[in-house]
């Protein structure tokens, strides 16, 4: 594999909402209701979504990563629309997602919501498992092997009472994460982690943050991974995990729908350029984002980051490594 090119953008909130009734916006959903009719509806502009794909079109890249918050407040017809949204981004084995806290805002079953999008799903789930589709909210995390890279999908995605957008991954989860990575680095492969919420906890954010977001740490700094990729701020951010062997790249990007407003970044995406070297990586990420006219997408700049190849040692126990230095 001479290279690989992964295109991310997150958080698209599709609009319009569909109708509903009272009955539907008796709960959680009325606060969301409010704020997308008061807020958000200025924001979330499906016409910087559409510039976004256009754009999109015009770049060569292998696979497409969307991590979360395609629709808004749970409603059985936002999963329908969002699922038809899907068939015209790409097919689902060019494209993979995870859920968001706005795709569990409040609880649907499997098969009326997030089992529409199944799909764009479809992985390994286990420790040389022949690939299936999520049948659960519990079928996380999940495997897609794109030659040296592979995406290991996570879902932070649980309801919340109102006014709370934090997630959380699980004991359960973490414990087959950690299983996935270490295997996965025994394979010396590019190991990609998607996940919502940003695995940083506490402060002001804590009610829209990661409640395990520590345990979240501790297994990519034991087990290793090689980049993470989030959404959920609505922000651009670089930040890291530390690990002996070298940091790990946790980075995220704005809503792929949002127009300039108040404290958030208007839409962008990524393009991520990884490259094998002799002592292990080169990622090359360019920023493509909306411009000031609001009209088109333009480059918005580029970066480069060495990452040091981690190779387990077969002999040794799950998550002790050896580390070559880029």
């Amino acid at each position: 594999m001479t290279g690989f090119t992964l295109a991310h953008f997150s958080d698209p909130h599709l609009g319009p909402l569909p109708a509903a009734g009272w009955q539907e916006l008796a709960s959680k959903r009325i606060t969301g209701f409010l704020s997308w009719k008061r807020n958000r509806v200025k924001i979330h502009q499906p016409r910087i979504l559409d510039l976004l794909l256009q754009d999109l079109k015009a770049q060569q890249y292998d696979h497409l990563a969307i991590t979360g918050d395609l629709i808004n407040i749970s409603l059985p017809d936002e999963f329908k629309a969002a699922a038809a949204w899907l068939q015209r981004v790409g097919k689902p084995a060019d494209v993979t997602i995870i859920p968001g806290n706005h795709d569990a805002y409040v609880e649907v079953p499997w098969a009326q919501s997030l089992g529409l999008w199944a799909d764009y799903m479809h992985g390994s789930r286990t420790v040389g498992a022949q690939d299936t589709q999520p049948a659960s909210f519990e079928d996380f995390p999940f495997v897609r092997r794109l030659g040296d890279v592979a995406l290991i999908g996570t879902s932070t995605a649980l309801p919340m009472p109102p006014f709370i957008a934090a997630g959380r991954l699980g004991e359960a989860q973490l414990s087959r994460l950690r299983t996935l990575l270490t295997d996965l680095g025994r394979q010396g492969l590019f190991r990609i982690v998607l996940i919502h919420h940003p695995p940083f906890g506490g402060g002001a954010y804590k009610r829209k943050a990661l409640l395990d977001a520590s345990a979240f740490q501790q297994v990519l700094a034991e087990a290793g991974a090689e980049l993470v990729l989030h959404g959920h701020t609505h922000v651009s951010g670089l930040a890291y995990i530390k690990r002996p062997q070298g940091p790990i790249p946790v980075i995220g990007v704005p809503s792929a729908s949002a127009a300039p407003a108040g404290h958030k970044d208007e839409s962008r995406y990524h393009l991520y350029r990884i490259n094998r070297t002799e002592g292990g990586w080169r990622l090359g990420i360019d920023v493509r984002g909306l411009n000031l006219a609001q009209d088109a997408f333009t480059a918005q700049g580029s970066m480069e980051l060495a990452i040091p190849l981690i190779v387990s040692d077969t002999n040794m126990a799950p998550g002790v490594t050896t580390g070559a230095a880029a």
